[in-house]
């Protein structure tokens, strides 16, 4: 099994080439209303455009309603959506393309309330975004129950071996970052999303 990487809050067209350059996996489109690395619709349709068949292209909301992702779909070309918010199981599902839903830390019973579907564990009380950094052991037991968790919440070229390695002979379905790989202005860095996947795909070939 190959860990998948995801790099989160891409907010330039080039950011995403030199994303998909350095080896990522899946890349995430903010939609947020608040969100620092929130897109204006013709960023994000430039995004998509360049990103097109070398990368998964993941948009990001929070409790949008069914018309607000209408109108990004409407425009954007996307190829799954991560949830951020207090979504049902019920909306979840009534989404035609594949689903990532985010929970605060390993909730196992906040992941069972989604079968099926995609979890991404972020810091337990900090929220997707802040670079925090959490326990990720804590991980393991949702990983060894059958699902296929994304970690995330404070990871970086340095400390994402680490939280692999939290994980002992376990592999989560992918990881995911944005804050650890960026320069100024929220821009990715390429030198360092290099080191990341570089750090993942070593402690990949220790299990």
């Amino acid at each position: 099994m190959t860990i998948r990487i995801k790099f989160c809050g891409i907010t330039h067209p080039e950011d995403a080439v030199k994303a998909a350059d350095a080896g990522a996996d899946l890349i995430g489109l903010n939609f947020v209303p608040g969100s620092p690395r929130e897109l204006e619709l013709e960023v994000a349709e430039e995004i998509a455009a360049v990103a097109k068949g070398r990368v998964e292209r993941v948009g990001v909301f929070s409790d949008a309603s069914p018309e607000e992702i209408e109108r990004v779909l409407r425009r954007v070309d996307l190829d799954r959506l991560q949830f951020h918010g207090d979504e049902t199981e019920e909306e979840v599902e009534e989404v035609d393309l594949p689903v990532i839903k985010a929970i605060r830390g390993a909730d196992l019973e906040a992941a069972e309330s989604y079968p099926g579907t995609i979890v991404l564990l972020d810091h337990p009380t900090r929220g997707g975004g802040s670079g925090e950094k959490w326990a990720w052991s804590d991980a393991a037991p949702l990983i060894a129950s059958g699902h296929d968790v994304i970690l995330a919440g404070g990871l970086d070229p340095e400390s994402v071996g680490e939280a692999l390695a939290d994980l002992g002979d376990l592999l989560p379905w992918g990881v995911d970052v944005a804050t650890g790989v960026e320069g100024v202005d929220r821009r990715k860095d390429p030198e360092k999303m290099a080191r990341f996947v570089a750090a993942v795909r070593r402690a990949e070939s220790r299990e």
